[in-house]
């Protein structure tokens, strides 16, 4: 058996360069149920940026917004918008898998740095993925804080009561046409991935639009990486319509995992979350289509929710995406329950992207 020169144990965090940090955290506490446990800025010795770190059970967020015009921050969230930097990785050598990053042919971003708090000592190294999207390398072995070196514990304020969300299920990218072959094979070469699914255009299509995308993991599922490209089609595709707002690739939504999909959809849509709608019909045809002798969910309640299933030969799922979450529509959310299966919804995939294009279409951008 080869050994695994570079183990990636889950996401560590994902970090939002964002234009108004404090609000931007005040919105996740409150729509989404996460609550600050960290910070950082100029009462730390920050003096360009402040970050709040929020959590809700495995889920930690970094939302970084810029102190000074000239910083990278403020450029990065200027060009983009609202957007995620780094998808980090926990790993329990952040060094080694940096060296064997690089040595696979990944750019790097920053060498690996030891910071070293009260707290113990944290190990991070990055390194560069599509568009301006970075992958951080974290060793928390030896470090015992809220979060880092150069940020303080934080409990007194944004507490929220949590929405059931557990941990990241999947995080999906958009890259340009023709380059989705391209960051396959990078993920494959420098991570050693696995394609887990394939999806071409004839399955994530309709009459105007289509996208074609490939899902890569670590082979335990502990880390999925769809990535998604536009095809040929008569109108402008989500998939377009994203890289002309954010201005080039990178992570268009991120799936996270609950295990009640109807408890906490309802909490989030009381706290003013805004889902993709779909027609009525697609609840009369699931009835046709899926054998309910073995899912365990009330279909008139998922109906009423907006709740998309699914069903493939491992089990089923329950997922539902939101609309985008910030004023260019660019990220997005996906809340997912699986029973077994390890598919991403492909018997949905026609009601969602009609979803979308409706949603494109009253944005004048279809």
């Amino acid at each position: 058996m080869t050994a695994d020169l570079m183990p990636i144990q889950g996401y560590d965090y994902i970090e939002y360069y964002v234009g108004n940090a404090r609000q931007a955290a005040y919105y996740y506490g409150k729509a989404f149920g996460f609550s600050v446990v960290a910070y950082a800025g100029p009462e730390t010795g920050v003096r360009d940026r402040v970050s709040y770190v929020l959590e809700q059970n495995a889920i930690r967020l970094v939302i970084t917004g810029a102190t000074r015009a000239e910083s990278d921050v403020a450029r990065h969230q200027y060009f983009h918008g609202d957007g995620i930097k780094d998808v980090a990785f926990t790993v329990p050598d952040a060094e080694g898998a940096y060296r064997v990053a690089l040595e696979r042919g990944a750019k790097s971003v920053r060498q690996p740095g030891v910071d070293e708090d009260e707290h113990g000592k944290l190990v991070s190294a990055s390194i560069q993925a599509y568009g301006e999207t970075i992958h951080t390398f974290v060793d928390r072995s030896n470090y015992s804080g809220a979060f880092a070196p150069g940020f303080v514990a934080r409990d007194d304020w944004n507490q929220n009561e949590t929405t059931g969300l557990r941990y990241i299920d999947h995080v999906v990218c958009n890259v340009e046409l023709g380059k989705m072959d391209v960051w396959a094979q990078y993920y494959a070469d420098i991570m050693g991935f696995t394609q887990l699914h394939h999806f071409d255009d004839e399955a994530i299509s309709t009459e105007y639009t289509a996208l074609m995308s490939k899902v890569l993991w670590d082979g335990e599922g502990r880390i999925k990486l769809p990535i998604n490209e536009p095809a040929e089609g008569k109108k402008v595709s989500q998939i377009e319509e994203y890289l002309d707002f954010y201005k080039g690739p990178g992570v268009q939504h991120i799936a996270i995992t609950t295990d009640d999909i109807v408890g906490t959809v309802s909490d989030l849509r009381d706290r003013d979350v805004r889902f993709l709608g779909v027609p009525d019909h697609y609840y009369d045809d699931l009835k046709e289509r899926l054998d309910w002798s073995i899912i365990d969910a009330d279909i008139d309640r998922l109906s009423e929710l907006g709740v998309l299933v699914d069903q493939d030969d491992e089990g089923y799922l329950l997922q539902i995406f939101t609309s985008p979450m910030q004023d260019r529509p660019t990220i997005f959310y996906e809340v997912i329950e699986r029973h077994g299966s390890r598919g991403f919804g492909v018997g949905n995939f026609q009601a969602l992207f009609e979803a979308i294009e409706r949603e494109q279409e009253a944005r004048g951008n279809l």
